[in-house]
């Protein structure tokens, strides 16, 4: 067996089975999931036609590298969201069979392992990853051969990364860094100085950056749109250049079953990651493409999505920020909650809500690593508002209730 399976660590979902192992919730409450960020809204019915009229596709294999409509309604998207002179529907967007695939698949293509395999005493190289952080980043980054280096968020910074604390010697074996902006779980979206100090340090050091903005349509202001990594370096006067940017319909269009989404950036890049995923055979079904056009190709069931997110935590954040330190996060669908004041640990706040109302969050640790003396995600909780409006006001209200009998 590949000996670098052992290194990876339980999913936070399986975690979280642990901690409530044997725990029976209190009688006369209904479950209320704030724990996994799967969106419930309805899927648009244009997205659901567009499925049913492409069914006579599954007779065919899909190409790995998409319909050319898809890249052409991909690439126009793009082009529009992000205020692009140009982008090449041929070489540089690129189908996939959703993000989560992608950002594992990216570093499989990207990483020299070389030194691990073959050069004796050599250190191995680096994935940079925020933390806290989606796990896929770190399970992609040792499965790839390489080590992870956290870089910790900083609550006083809104949640941004220092990446000035990182070390020269760390960078110089950098191969790649991921990003996510709109963050998982912060919701805190990389400004543009940001962006214009981390293409300075991949300029310097030759690292490529994964964008992973999955959640970039899910905001609450409709005049201003999350910065994108592709919009930065257009601002920034530059072009793709070990860059790659990645997104998904899941979120987006609550589409999450479709399993798709795209990347684009660096031609180059995508040269190489296309080679990878051809032998890889993770090819988007022709027809979750078909109905993918019809997803890129419409904006009102996506401002109608965010509408409700909207609603959802005008009303909520509120609510919780009575018994809580949390505030309204850049974007995203997550509450990233301080439990410290309530005096119990995140896990304990967890499992406690879980046994006396019925209600399921995530604990912040279990999203992050012990890093640089710390775990930034201790004494956090992810609250995902992904439910239907009264389900997220009834969850919230019996958080605030569990959170009162805590008071002495």
């Amino acid at each position: 067996m590949n000996p670098l399976l052992q290194k990876l660590q339980p999913y936070p979902f399986e975690k979280l089975r642990v901690l409530f192992k044997g725990i029976e919730p209190r009688a006369g409450f209904t479950p209320i999931s704030f724990g996994i960020g799967e969106p419930k809204h309805a899927t648009p019915a244009l997205i659901r036609d567009a499925v049913i009229d492409a069914l006579g596709g599954l007779a065919a294999y899909p190409a790995t590298l998409g319909s050319e409509p898809l890249r052409e309604a991909i690439a126009a998207w793009v082009k529009a969201r992000y205020g692009l002179a140009s982008i090449d529907a041929a070489t540089e967007v690129l189908p996939v069979a959703g993000s989560r695939e992608a950002l594992f698949a990216l570093a499989q293509t990207v990483i020299d392992s070389r030194s691990t395999q073959e050069l004796a005493g050599v250190k191995p190289p680096i994935v940079l990853c925020p933390n806290p952080f989606y796990q896929i980043y770190e399970g992609a980054a040792l499965l790839a051969g390489a080590e992870p280096y956290f870089v910790n968020s900083d609550p006083a910074r809104n949640f941004a990364c220092d990446y000035s604390a990182v070390p020269d010697d760390i960078w110089a074996r950098t191969q790649l860094l991921y990003v996510c902006s709109p963050g998982n779980p912060t919701g805190a979206v990389l400004t543009l100085d940001n962006w214009r100090e981390l293409f300075a340090l991949s300029d310097k050091h030759g690292f490529v950056i994964a964008s992973d903005e999955c959640y970039s349509e899910i905001y609450f202001d409709e005049g201003q749109p999350p910065l994108g990594g592709l919009e930065a370096a257009r601002l920034l006067g530059r072009g793709f250049e070990r860059l790659v940017m990645l997104s998904s319909l899941s979120k987006r269009s609550n589409v999450p079953g479709m399993r798709s989404g795209f990347v684009a950036g660096d031609a180059s890049v995508l040269k190489s990651f296309l080679l990878y995923r051809t032998y890889h055979g993770a090819a988007l079904s022709t027809v979750f493409q078909r109905a993918s056009i019809a997803a890129w190709q419409d904006e009102a069931h996506v401002r109608e999505n965010r509408a409700l997110y909207a609603s959802k935590f005008r009303t909520v954040t509120p609510m919780l920020a009575e018994v809580l330190d949390v505030r309204l996060p850049d974007a995203a669908f997550y509450l990233w909650a301080n439990v410290s004041r309530t005096g119990l640990t995140d896990t304990e706040f967890a499992a406690r809500l879980y046994a006396d109302y019925n209600v399921t969050v995530l604990p912040g640790s279990y999203l992050a690593r012990p890093a640089h003396g710390t775990n930034p995600g201790e004494g956090f909780v992810r609250i995902a508002l992904v439910a239907g409006t009264e389900e997220c006001i009834e969850g919230a209200r019996r958080i605030v209730e569990f959170c009162r009998t805590l008071k002495p």
